[in-house]
């Protein structure tokens, strides 16, 4: 995948958005969990806070003590983490667990248990329970403040402990998820590759048109492709009958030409009826290429032609015609050569070389076919006198001719090679010592 590809920008932006998504449901789930501790810890203080007050008596002198400590023995051990801690009018009541330090009370509104964060013994932060109480009026209904607090730091721990458990779910989840993602971009795409086939099978002329068996996002972009297709395929089917129409209208001129071509030879006025019938060949020759492609597009580019036996077909007939009846045909073709290619258009083209090789050959004409990859070399060739280096591009060129003292047979050599282009092929001439090899590249139908 390429920086460009839709694929890699899919998996990148997924990757981004599913790796932030759990980066900030690690920290959500963290903070979440540490709250649950500290309210959980929390309520625990408060029944501690509650024991502590219900264990509140008046002392001879009305003073006050704690007559019922909490059980919990960590209240007893210095600096354990945990403490309690009254005040009142002056006078203070702490845990032994304090020792000599004092919780540094906050300022809270009247009523109710309140919760706060303060520093500790050695400034550790503790998490504090308080709440302001009176006591009866036997005791002289004095106001106190009662607190519990405890280390911050198992909180912390506990925390850090359930990260520790929580990152390796979460790195398998989110290998999970970037799997999940990728089939899913996968899935999402696949319409694309689908697209991609139809219009390769559009191109080698396997299929006509998209269809509609796409999902509903896509199916807007393949009705426009459809329409493009048809609308041209109307103007190229109205250009052919253009064409055909042009080529079909020439042909009563040119009759008309070809008498006045008789009366001039029978005035005796040789040289002007040889320069006319010069522009009728030629005119004769558009005429037919015209002709031989409007054919070609009313047939389209499926096909399929079976290439041994359209060759000896061709053969057949060219052999039995004057220039060929005293050559000696050779024919060499791999079996089950199979070419994409109408069988009349792959006549006219074999026919077409077959009818120049014979007209030039001494004794020998062939025709030879082997499998190259997916495509089919088809070489034609003769005995006879070739063709000049320099004059090979030439007669290639639509409307050009060497042998201008002949009339022809088939369409010649630029109408074949049009007929190969259409079929998305290719075609060259070599000169061979002796003769000529026309050699043809066409796409062939693999089973």
């Amino acid at each position: 995948m390429t920086r460009r590809s839709l694929r890699l920008r899919l998996a990148l932006a997924g990757a981004a958005s599913i790796i932030a998504a759990l980066v900030a449901a690690f920290f959500v789930l963290s903070t979440l969990f540490e709250r649950h501790v500290e309210r959980r810890i929390a309520s625990e203080l408060v029944l501690h806070l509650n024991q502590i007050i219900a264990g509140l008596a008046e002392q001879p002198g009305t003073a006050l003590d704690l007559v019922k400590p909490p059980v919990d023995p960590r209240f007893e051990r210095p600096l354990s983490g945990l403490y309690w801690q009254i005040e009142g009018e002056g006078k203070r009541l702490r845990s032994r667990s304090l020792w000599d330090d004092i919780l540094t009370l906050p300022d809270i509104p009247a009523g109710g248990v309140h919760t706060a964060t303060i520093p500790g013994p050695g400034a550790v932060p503790l998490l504090l329970v308080e709440r302001e109480v009176v006591t009866p009026e036997r005791a002289g209904a004095r106001p106190l403040r009662v607190a519990v607090a405890i280390d911050r730091t198992d909180i912390s721990r506990a925390t850090d402990e359930f990260e520790g458990d929580l990152l390796p779910y979460l790195q398998a989840l989110a290998a999970l998820l970037l799997a999940a993602s990728f089939v899913q971009i996968f899935v999402g795409l696949r319409p694309l590759a689908t697209l991609t086939e139809r219009l390769s099978a559009i191109r080698a002329g396997k299929a006509e048109r998209l269809g509609n068996d796409f999902p509903d996002e896509v199916l807007p972009l393949t009705g426009e492709v459809d329409a493009l297709l048809q609308s041209r395929e109307n103007q190229l089917r109205k250009a052919r009958e253009r064409a055909a129409d042009l080529a079909h209208g020439f042909k009563t001129p040119l009759q008309i030409l070809s008498g006045d071509v008789l009366r001039l030879r029978e005035r005796g006025e040789e040289s002007v009826a040889q320069d006319i019938e010069a522009i009728i060949l030629r005119m004769r020759r558009h005429v037919d290429h015209e002709m031989a492609r409007a054919r070609q597009a009313e047939r389209g580019h499926a096909g399929r032609s079976d290439l041994g036996r359209v060759a000896s077909q061709v053969v057949s007939v060219v052999s039995r015609t004057p220039a060929g009846r005293d050559l000696d045909w050779q024919q060499e073709i791999e079996p089950g050569l199979i070419l994409r290619i109408d069988p009349e258009d792959l006549a006219e083209i074999l026919g077409s070389l077959a009818e120049n090789a014979a007209r030039y050959a001494r004794t020998t004409v062939g025709i030879f076919a082997r499998m190259e990859g997916h495509s089919a070399i088809i070489e034609v060739t003769d005995d006879g006198p070739g063709i000049p280096e320099g004059e090979i591009d030439f007669v290639l060129k639509r409307g050009s001719r060497l042998d201008t003292t002949s009339e022809g047979a088939g369409l010649g050599l630029a109408i074949v090679e049009s007929f190969v282009e259409e079929a998305n092929g290719s075609f060259a001439l070599e000169n061979r010592q002796p003769g000529l090899c026309a050699r043809i590249t066409l796409p062939r139908i693999v089973a």
